[in-house]
Parts: C-alpha cells; structure tokens; sequence
C-alpha cells in the first residue's frame, strides 16, 4: 500500500474513532483522545516518509485531531473546557517525558532485545515532545481563543449564535495551524535536517492541516447534532 493510501486510512481511522469516542464518552472521552493523540503523535512524528512528491513526517494528522477536539469541546461546552484539554494534554506529556526517560536509564539483560530500539526512539523523544509542549500551549490556547472570536464575529455577521461553524471552525484552526507548524517545524527539526528538508516538513505539514481542517469541518456539525440530542456520551455513563 502506498504512503498516500496509508495517510488517506490514517484520517479515517483517527477521526472516525474521534467521532465514536465522542458518541460513546462525551466530552470526558475527548479529553482523553487529545492526550492519546498529543502523546502518540509525537512519537510518529518521528518517522520521515515520501507522499504526494515531497518529504514529510507522520504525526500530522493525528495531531490535526486535537485542534477538532478543542472545537467541538468549545463548540458544544465551553472554552473553559476547551482549555482544560489543552492544560489536560501538556501535564501528561510532562509525565511521559519523565516515565520515557526512566527507562533508558536500565541496565538491561542479557537476553533483552528492545532496549537498543527504545534507546534509538526515547533518545529523540525528550527534545520532540519538549518542542511541542511550549508550541502545542501557544497553539492551542490561540485556536480556542481565535475560535471564540471567531464566533462573536459569527453573532454579530448572523445575528445569532448557531450560524458561522464552518467559518470559526476553519477560520480558527487554519491560523493556529499555520502558529503551530512553523515554530514546531524550527524548534523539534532544527540542526536535525537540512533547511530544504525543514522547508518541505513545513510545507507539507500545513497542507496536510488545511487539508484536514476542512474535512473535519462536517465532523463538528454532527458532534453539535449529537449534543443537541443529548446522544454525546452513552446515557449509562452519563448516570456513573
């Protein structure tokens, strides 16, 4: 299977669990998907690919999916709870760098066989998720505070507060997107590759936002849709 296949699955697979995560623990479980996906994103990130004719690094969809997670969560709840995925997200990526880093610290046995692996990854990992912390704050925090904006100008536009989500929804996270990738791009890559290489990472993770902020968009219709009907969680956990 080609690597463009493989990414066109990858936005299915993600964003439709993102979807049955909602429909299943609402926004509890979307708290917990933006600290899955933070985590494991920045581990993939790791890996450098050809797609669509040019070089980039994987992680960007999933990570795409945290800017749909802050949307919905101010979309259907509030920007305190938008925010409190953000702060959610950065304290156990903290936690990971501690735990990650631990277990290069072992001495391993003599019939071990992952240890060079997870030396070889975790070496890496410190200075990628220590990137993306400070990044991933000002990125975040920016998307959902461009979202509100976002949504006052949508009131005043449609003199009410429903109409617009297409335009806070894109109108916020492609301009986070665009704050994200290129500080992300220059603090986790710099010195790693070459300036072509830090060129086209750039370029080819932002396409690959805008592509996904404007497939995403319909998701957040139909996570509105399910809040209006009180279907955004499964009505025994909501009784826990």
């Amino acid at each position: 299977m080609s690597n463009e296949l493989l990414i066109a699955l990858s936005f299915f697979v993600i964003y439709g669990s993102l979807l049955l995560t909602y429909r299943l623990f609402g926004k509890k479980g979307l708290m917990a998907f933006s600290v899955f996906a933070t985590l494991v994103a920045n581990i993939e990130v790791l890996l450098l690919v050809d797609a669509f004719g040019i070089e980039m690094t994987l992680g960007n969809v999933l990570f795409g999916s945290t800017f749909l997670v802050t949307d919905i969560l101010s979309e259907n709840h509030s920007r305190k709870e938008a925010n409190k995925a953000v702060l959610i997200s950065t304290f156990f990526s903290v936690i990971f760098i501690a735990i990650s880093q631990l277990w290069l610290l072992y001495t391993q046995a003599a019939n071990d066989w992952a240890s060079g692996a997870f030396h070889t990854i975790f070496s890496n990992t410190p200075r990628i998720i220590c990137a993306s912390l400070g990044v991933y704050l000002i990125s975040q925090l920016a998307d959902v505070w461009l979202y509100h904006k976002w949504w006052e100008w949508c009131r005043k536009r449609f003199g009410d507060s429903r109409s617009g989500l297409w335009i806070r929804n894109n109108g916020s996270t492609m301009i986070s997107q665009l704050i994200n990738t290129s500080l992300y791009t220059f603090f986790a890559f710099y010195g790693t590759y070459d300036w072509s290489t830090l060129v086209s990472i750039f370029a080819s993770s932002y396409c690959i936002f805008l592509v996904t902020s404007l497939l995403d968009t319909p998701l957040v219709y139909i996570c509105r849709n399910l809040h209006d009907k009180g279907k955004d969680g499964l009505a025994y956990m909501k009784n826990q």
